[in-house]
């Protein structure tokens, strides 16, 4: 009861306000209805490969539980901003949200592993470390006692910078430039030492932030260009390809527990279909992102040397392991990956 009353006391005013309007929507709820209602909650539109894949899931759930549940899909931000829709499914308050790996740092150390720039030397070792339980299995579930657990990851791709004036081709490029980065210490540290000024910020601050010159560029996939009209402000985006960082739904430990074997074990096929579809999406979406940014945004693409910068953020990486033994076997066994598939793109 105590860990409860202070886990409310911490929740932002953002969270406050979503979760008054999830008790006002379960007041609006048919009487007659007893299914379990399952909220899930995430920052992207509904042409986004997350949102589809979210409603893939809904559909899942719907044919195979339908009697018992009804899955409910808020986008972009519908439930507050992703750290607002963390704390809402932490204590309960929602069922499901979508967080980047960045916003989960802030809640267990063990999520500075996946943020350390240059972690993956191709796609393919990526989508073999995320795939494999024994490197992921002790980071998702590093946050039960908080409350959540991580129950699938999904590809976002790589983050790369992009700016509005300045095109970044050199990390000295980088030097008195306002860049938006994930609000996460690592990612602090990544742009003190490739020598940016790192500003962070939500993710729906950011256009109205590079519109009006609060910041001088971002970083993010291809994908911000056009969804979020980003390429719309800025000339220039620069494939440094300085992080492939997963975005991962977490889910109320109470909830997932409260499930039976036979529920589990559907909501766990249904977890699996998600990543199924949201990475077949993601591939399509950003080759059409690209497209798009680059004929009708006129967004000039770069392809700079990676070793300058992969080279000037490699302290960080001894620096978090340090700080965190335990992350070290893990951390090694993602090495593996970047050698059995080193000439990966």
């Amino acid at each position: 009861m105590k860990k409860e009353k202070s886990a409310k006391r911490r929740l932002t005013m953002g969270a406050v306000l979503a979760a008054g309007l999830l008790s006002l929507l379960s007041g609006c709820g048919s009487r007659t209805d007893s299914r379990r209602i399952v909220r899930i909650g995430h920052n992207q539109s509904v042409n986004h490969p997350t949102h589809l894949a979210l409603t893939a899931f809904q559909e899942m759930i719907g044919e195979r539980l339908g009697d018992r549940f009804r899955v409910e899909v808020y986008p972009s931000e519908l439930l507050g901003s992703q750290t607002d829709m963390v704390q809402l499914t932490q204590t309960g308050a929602m069922d499901f949200c979508v967080a980047s790996n960045a916003i989960l740092e802030t809640f267990s150390k063990d999520y500075e592993l996946f943020n350390l720039p240059y972690l993956f030397q191709s796609t393919e070792a990526y989508h073999g470390a995320m795939e494999d339980e024994e490197v992921t299995g002790p980071v998702f579930s590093a946050t039960r006692q908080a409350g959540f657990t991580a129950v699938a990851w999904l590809d976002a791709g790589t983050r790369n910078f992009y700016t509005v004036k300045k095109p970044v081709e050199r990390p000295e490029d980088l030097r008195g430039l306002k860049i938006r980065v994930q609000q996460s210490p690592t990612n602090i540290e990544m742009m003190r030492l490739l020598g940016g000024s790192a500003t962070p910020m939500g993710f729906g601050d950011v256009y109205t932030a590079l519109q009006s010159g609060i910041i001088d560029g971002a970083e993010n996939n291809e994908m911000a260009l056009t969804d979020n009209g980003h390429g719309d402000v800025c000339r220039y985006y620069s494939y440094d390809m300085h992080q492939m960082v997963p975005d991962l739904l977490i889910g109320n430990y109470g909830f997932l527990e409260s499930l039976t074997k036979e529920e589990r074990a559907v909501f766990e096929e249904g977890f699996e279909e998600l990543e199924r579809v949201q990475q077949e999406e993601w591939g399509k979406a950003v080759e059409a992102a690209r497209e798009k940014a680059e004929k009708e945004q006129k967004v000039t693409f770069l392809y700079p040397d990676r070793e300058p910068f992969a080279a000037a953020v490699l302290p960080l990486h001894e620096m978090v392991l340090e700080r965190n033994p335990a992350l070290r076997p893990l951390y090694e066994r993602i090495r593996k990956y970047n050698e059995m598939y080193a000439s990966g793109q």
